[in-house]
């Protein structure tokens, strides 16, 4: 099945999480010569694997983008197997029968393969120490992709904000309006990346390798610069007010703390920096900083 001849059918498997949510609009901007499938978890129950199979094999896509994860990272410590179940097992079983399609994956990962001591932002090359059951979980699920695809991209990511479902950014501006102090940590590092910046990186990335399969693999896509948690959630509440003025915010004090102020059953990695020069030089792009995604969807939610 060749990449280039055709209209080419894309299957995009978790639809309904925060990346796959900004993917069904990405898709529908480069539809032509693209036809894409969207599988909601309403229809695809992706811890089934045999009607994952089924699909496949009915649809026979020629891309099958893979934006399904179990990321309650904490509560991966509790129930492993489900969440080896959907990050490993779920890409092991569409690297598999892509492979005999003669399709393409693409698939996301975490700064959480990584076990963050690094002094620096982690490169493609650098080894992988996953140090809870989510971030082995995801290590496994890469492996998967790239042992049995000959066509692929993995795009490692971290921090994702998006205006579909829950993260850091909407518990920010919940918190600040019910409390009048926050304690938010200083000492873990990483880009805000939008849900939105990985889909229209995807959709780009796409129609890049229809032409140039060779310039898949691993690529590392986050939100240009750096900060932490405790900058972010100032940055978030500063933005919201220029924003909208008139926002209830009761949080007179954002107070930073560090991560043993708040001990979780899974342990955060201090630096979850990653390097993405090989992902801008490979298609061409310039990210933009996290500050400017982080303002673009304010203006969408407030």
């Amino acid at each position: 099945m060749s990449l280039q001849q055709g209209v080419q059918k894309v299957l995009l498997v978790g639809a309904n999480g925060q990346v796959g949510h900004a993917l069904k609009s990405a898709g529908a901007d480069i539809n032509t010569p693209f036809e894409w499938h969207v599988s909601t978890r309403a229809d695809l129950d992706v811890s089934n694997l045999s009607a994952v199979k089924d699909l496949v094999r009915a649809l026979k896509p020629n891309w099958i983008v893979n934006a399904a994860a179990y990321t309650a990272v904490d509560k991966a410590e509790l129930e492993p197997q489900l969440a080896q179940r959907i990050n490993a097992d779920l890409p092991d079983t569409l690297a598999i029968e892509a492979k005999a399609l003669g399709a393409a994956v693409v698939h996301y990962s975490t700064d959480y393969v990584f076990d963050g001591q690094a002094h620096r932002p982690y490169a493609e090359a650098d080894q992988p120490n996953p140090q809870s059951a989510y971030g082995r979980s995801k290590w496994e699920g890469e492996q998967a992709v790239t042992a049995h695809c000959e066509k692929y991209l993995v795009l490692r990511t971290c921090w994702v904000h998006g205006a579909h479902g829950g993260n850091f950014l909407k518990t920010m501006l919940r918190l600040a309006q019910e409390s009048e102090r926050l304690t938010i940590i200083d000492d873990q590092w990483g880009a805000p990346t939008g849900a939105d910046l990985l889909a229209d990186v995807t959709a780009h990335a796409i129609r890049h390798l229809a032409q140039r399969p060779q310039d898949g693999g691993l690529h590392h896509c986050v939100a240009a610069g750096e900060t932490n948690w405790h900058q972010y959630a100032q940055a978030v509440l500063a933005l919201a007010t220029q924003l909208q003025p008139v926002m209830a915010f009761k949080a007179n004090e954002v107070a930073p703390v560090p991560t043993s102020a708040f001990p979780t059953p899974a342990q955060r990695p201090l630096n979850s920096r990653l390097n993405t020069a090989r992902l801008q030089a490979t298609f061409g792009l310039k990210l933009p900083h996290w500050r400017d995604g982080v303002a673009r969807m304010l203006a969408e939610i407030l």
